[in-house]
């Protein structure tokens, strides 16, 4: 069970609570692992326990290698580049795909009012 204590700082009498980690539960073979952003290219070296068969050298030291398809250094909410999309190419391809199926509507169409006046 996690072990609650307070702690007084002498000086000044501010109280910290202080929780101390279960053990037993938190992984051991934390190692450097390379995470490398494959959309630009940027290399990030930090503690993980993440597994993986690739490597990668890095001044002249081997690491385990993880990549990412993005990162912080790539997502345009860290970036503020913002991705445009093509809405009007899609509109195009729609309309290109179901090109029959509105010419067949309007000819009903036309044909319901025609006969309606």
């Amino acid at each position: 069970m996690n072990d609650i204590s307070l702690r007084t700082d002498n000086e000044r009498n501010n109280y910290k609570i202080y929780h101390t980690m279960k053990e037993g539960i938190h992984p051991e073979n934390y190692r450097l692992v390379a995470f490398k952003d494959m959309s630009n290219g940027t290399t990030t070296i930090t503690k993980s326990t993440a597994a993986t068969k690739e490597t990668i050298e890095i001044d002249g030291v081997e690491y385990p290698l993880v990549k990412l398809e993005i990162s912080n250094t790539s997502h345009p909410f860290y970036t503020g580049k913002v991705k445009l999309v093509d809405t009007a190419g899609r509109v195009d391809k729609f309309m290109n795909r179901y090109k029959d199926h509105m010419d067949k509507r309007r000819k009903s169409v036309a044909g319901e009012i025609r006969f309606l006046s």
